[in-house]
């Protein structure tokens, strides 16, 4: 897969997205470092540490059952998304300062929960629906009724865009070494298309590839660990 250019946007009605298993995954971990880099905000060498922690926690996350990455591509890599399910056990929200809503631990128990653990979009300010569609659209093939993910409390940026997609935040959990409390995001997941859902403006393409399941969008691409 080449590469894309950042002064190449993205046309919304040539988008085809398409799911990975496991094994592709990684066979296009390289593919999927380029963009994160060139989706978040480095200088000075820090290219090189982010990617090297996006792969690690790529492999990470590529262990947990029911791992599900979602990709959108032209000719290109165009933006991703992938994550899994939050365990029923509720052993994800450990660390969660206060009481957790009844109504969320009672989908965690359902096994409706799941965390996107990365979202990256190609940098080009006329891409922005990439997020919003890929994310939309794994979580509802997934039939989760909830999506949720971690954010840094300095990472303004990161906040303000899952914000503007919807994203609530609902709280803060800390997580071991600490003592830095992440913030908390929830995103309920309709069970229609809202009416200016990128879904109603453009018809789309998902392959389940061979799953045994079932940016500049955000300057510091979104990671957390479960």
């Amino acid at each position: 897969m080449r590469r894309s250019g950042v002064d190449e946007p993205v046309l919304p009605n040539a988008i085809r997205l398409r799911r990975l298993n496991r094994g592709q995954a990684e066979d296009l971990r390289e593919n999927l470092a380029d963009l994160y880099v060139r989706s978040a905000v480095g200088a000075g060498g820090r290219e090189y540490r982010d990617r090297e922690g996006f792969l690690r926690r790529l492999a990470g996350d590529i262990r947990h059952p029911g791992f599900a990455l979602l990709l959108a591509e032209t000719t290109t890599l165009a933006g991703y998304t992938f994550g899994f399910p939050v365990g029923r056990d509720g052993s994800w929200w450990r660390g969660f300062v206060g009481a957790l809503p009844w109504s969320i631990g009672q989908l965690t128990a359902a096994g409706r929960v799941f965390t996107l653990t990365q979202v990256v979009a190609h940098p080009h300010e006329q891409n922005r629906a990439i997020a919003d569609r890929l994310q939309e659209r794994l979580l509802t093939d997934l039939h989760a009724s909830l999506g949720v993910t971690l954010v840094h409390p300095y990472d303004r940026a990161a906040r303000t865009a899952f914000q503007s997609w919807g994203w609530l935040e609902i709280g803060a959990i800390v997580r071991l070494p600490g003592p830095v409390a992440l913030r908390v995001l929830a995103l309920p997941v309709a069970r229609s298309p809202r009416p200016d859902s990128p879904a109603n403006r453009t018809p789309d393409r998902t392959d389940a590839g061979n799953s045994p399941h079932s940016a500049t969008l955000v300057p510091r691409s979104l990671a957390c660990k479960p």
